[in-house]
């Protein structure tokens, strides 16, 4: 269940296709910063954000992993993954850093009406 107040940031693009990602963690690290509840929804290749074996990006940008080990110290501790896009990426949960909570397809809609500020990244 979401805390009501909560902001939801749902994170679609990879680590290293483009700043999406960096944009999305950065935007929950600073609203959980200033005391916001922060939830995170990983959804498409946004998974790839939680791979536990993941390396540096392309020259000048930093790997994500050493900020997904972050956010628990800001008490960002909700992450959701679609169990279909963990299948859609050939994936099993044991792949992904602690702390996930898989949830299927039918239950996004929920989580979207649980949340009044979401952003999409």
């Amino acid at each position: 269940m979401a805390t009501p107040d909560a902001l939801l940031v749902i994170v679609r693009h990879a680590p290293h296709s483009s700043n999406w990602l960096r944009e999305g963690l950065d935007a929950a690290l600073v609203a959980a910063a200033f005391g916001q509840p922060v939830h995170l929804l990983f959804m498409g290749q946004g998974i790839m954000a939680l791979l536990k074996e993941q390396g540096s990006g392309a020259p000048g940008q930093k790997a994500t992993l050493p900020t997904i080990d972050m956010l628990e110290m800001y008490d960002i501790d909700k992450l959701w993954v679609t169990e279909g896009a963990l299948q859609g990426m050939y994936l099993s949960a044991d792949a992904l850093v602690g702390g996930v909570t898989m949830i299927t397809e039918q239950e996004v809609p929920g989580i979207l009406q649980q949340h009044s500020k979401i952003l999409n990244f």
